[in-house]
């Protein structure tokens, strides 16, 4: 079978640009802060570092997007738990309300999006998609070394 890798590379940059712009409408959260938010959400308070390192930013960049979420209300800096001199970030209670807000938006318009899609379609379809994503970050962190 022929591979099909620039057949894949459109399709993933079509993806990215419908994800943006699903994302504008999801609540009215920054893309930036969405992504921030539910990285945190699934692993628990980070440190700037670990901020950068788990979503490929500088960190300029993330102190940056961090200081808009926390005026916003969305973020808050922690003494670290494990007693580290690095403050993490959390997600608020505000921020979490609005989280899940966003991302029930987001999951209802896939919910229609793949209505006819059957659980098995959907659950390889996640399947891949998790393949994909890891094959990325273990990409960008042999590119880092």
């Amino acid at each position: 079978m022929k591979r099909r890798i620039a057949d894949v590379e459109y399709e993933q940059m079509m993806l990215s640009r419908y994800t943006i712009a699903q994302q504008r409408q999801a609540g009215g959260l920054d893309r930036s802060v969405y992504l921030l938010m539910s990285r945190i959400d699934s692993q628990g308070p980070m440190s700037i570092a670990e901020l950068s390192h788990a979503l490929r930013l500088d960190s300029s960049t993330l102190q940056r997007q961090v200081t808009v979420a926390i005026k916003d209300g969305f973020l808050e800096r922690i003494v670290d738990p494990q007693g580290n001199a690095a403050r993490k970030i959390m997600v608020t209670a505000r921020g979490s309300e609005k989280l899940a807000e966003a991302r029930a938006i987001s999951i209802n318009a896939l919910e229609h999006i793949m209505g006819d899609w059957n659980d098995e379609e959907v659950e390889q379809f996640a399947k891949f998609l998790n393949r994909f994503n890891n094959a990325i970050e273990e990409y960008s962190d042999s590119k880092q070394d």
